[in-house]
């Protein structure tokens, strides 16, 4: 089971939307595909027509069965879910004196590994309990970033966070790549930026996706309309964007990504 953890300590970097992007994408190509919403705000919960009031990733972390919080999808090329809750904030006061509290959710889905093909996990844009467990228990990491000045930042900060969490929980964690969203290649700082960030990127040994996702209003709309943007809008800019970015990722064959 290819599990994949999306990740920024960063807000509005398109991790929800990445998120279910790539989830979306796997059951229309006949994957078995499970969302899981770490986010106490649970926007993918929202978008992914989740039951927020039901029992969620929270109890997972508990000690509840995965079978007892996983909401079947609905909707076309919609994945299961197991939602977030509000609760989820009070993760890092609640666990911190728990035994093994970075092994949580690892320990929660390991049942899972003959039921499905791929999980993917959203974390919420903080370094703390929920991001660390969300790493512990992924393949590899997707990190997203926005191009502006504070990107740069981001990324070494949270390459920080997993070069810590492969050498004390995970490791074998890779990181698939940095990926660019919300992108305007027409802009001269976009362009500027986009050199300076594969040079960071180099020099962390991290791969960049040659793949950048567009900003487009086609997004948005399949959001708010609780569809998968591959049903909504396949031809729009960001889905085409998405679907070239499936194939490096090589969605529902064998990844050889580069280590890091």
């Amino acid at each position: 089971m290819r599990v994949i953890t999306v990740a920024s300590q960063k807000g509005g970097t398109g991790k929800t939307t990445t998120s279910s992007a790539i989830t979306s994408w796997a059951v229309s190509h006949g994957m078995k595909s499970l969302a899981i919403d770490l986010d106490p705000q649970g926007s993918l919960t929202c978008i992914m027509r989740g039951n927020g009031n039901a029992l969620s990733s929270y109890e997972l972390m508990k000690g509840t069965s995965a079978g007892k919080v996983i909401q079947a999808g609905t909707g076309e090329n919609m994945p299961d879910i197991i939602p977030a809750s509000l609760q989820l904030a009070a993760a890092d006061a609640e666990y911190s004196t728990r035994p093994g509290r970075d092994f949580l959710l690892k320990k929660a889905i390991e049942p899972l590994h003959q039921h499905y093909d791929l999980v993917v996990i959203d974390t919420p844009p903080t370094l703390g309990t929920l991001l660390i467990n969300a790493l512990s228990a992924a393949t590899e990491v997707i990190i997203p970033v926005q191009v502006d000045t504070f990107a740069l930042q981001s990324i070494y900060q949270l390459m920080e966070t997993i070069s810590q969490v492969k050498e004390y929980c995970n490791s074998g964690l890779t990181v698939s790549g940095v990926l660019l969203t919300r992108y305007n290649g027409r802009a001269i700082l976009t362009r500027d930026l986009r050199e300076r960030l594969e040079q960071v990127c180099g020099d962390l040994g991290v791969p960049l996706f040659s793949t950048a996702i567009s900003e487009g209003i086609a997004t948005k709309e399949a959001q708010t309309l609780r569809e998968s943007l591959f049903t909504y809008a396949p031809k729009s800019k960001p889905a085409q964007d998405y679907a070239a970015l499936m194939g490096e990722l090589e969605i529902g064959g064998c990844y050889v990504g580069k280590a890091v």
